[in-house]
This record gives structure tokens, C-alpha cells and sequence, in this order.
């Protein structure tokens, strides 16, 4: 079943709201790390070539990869990992090929 792409935005959006809030040099270093981690594996996961539907597929599949990575790369950021995690895959979304600043395309 897919997962809906219209849920996937909101929460990936909302985690990004919360990661650019995050202040603090050495926690903004930290959290910077840990997207940069998550979204190195969805380019290993995913590619670089997909479609927003795509991406919300593989996150409905679940996340429990993604919050290992974060926990593996800066495991003080237990309270964090999902919202980082939705962070990282909205950052990945804007290179899906059907997608552009902030809503999908059609096809």
C-alpha cells in the first residue's frame, strides 16, 4: 500500500521546521551531521533519481534504519532522531523529479 505523499510532506515539513529551530553550535553541528548521515543513505536507498511518491513509499516502509544512522553518527540526539529524520527526507525531496518548492508536480 502506499504511503500518502500528502502525509509524508506535512511530517517531513514539520520535521524541518524543528531543525532549522535547533540553536546552539554544538547541537546545530551535531543535527547537521546526522541529516547529512540519513540523507547519504537515501541516496544509497533511493538514488538520485525518483518521484516524491517514491521517497513516501520507502518512509512508509519505516524509519528504523534512518534513526540507527542518526543514533550511530550522534547518539545524544536520542529525542531528536525522528524529527531529524523527517528533516533529512524533506531536504532529499527537492531533487524528486516531480517536485517543486513545496508541492508536487503533476505528472
Amino acid at each position: 500500500m502506499a504511503y500518502p505523499v500528502e502525509n509524508a510532506f506535512f511530517e517531513w515539513e514539520s520535521g524541518f521546521r524543528a531543525y532549522r529551530e535547533i540553536e546552539g553550535p554544538r547541537e546545530r553541528r551535531l543535527a547537521d551531521r546526522v541529516v547529512d548521515a540519513i540523507r547519504e543513505e537515501l541516496r544509497r536507498r533511493i538514488g538520485p533519481t525518483f518521484a516524491a511518491a517514491d521517497l513516501a513509499d520507502l518512509y512508509g516502509q519505516g524509519t528504523d534504519w534512518a534513526q540507527q544512522v542518526a543514533f550511530d553518527v550522534a547518539p545524544a540526539i536520542e529525542g531528536e532522531a525522528q524529527s531529524l529524520t523527517d528533516a533529512a527526507f524533506w531536504l532529499y525531496l527537492r531533487g524528486a523529479t516531480d517536485f517543486a518548492g513545496g508541492r508536487q508536480l503533476p505528472v
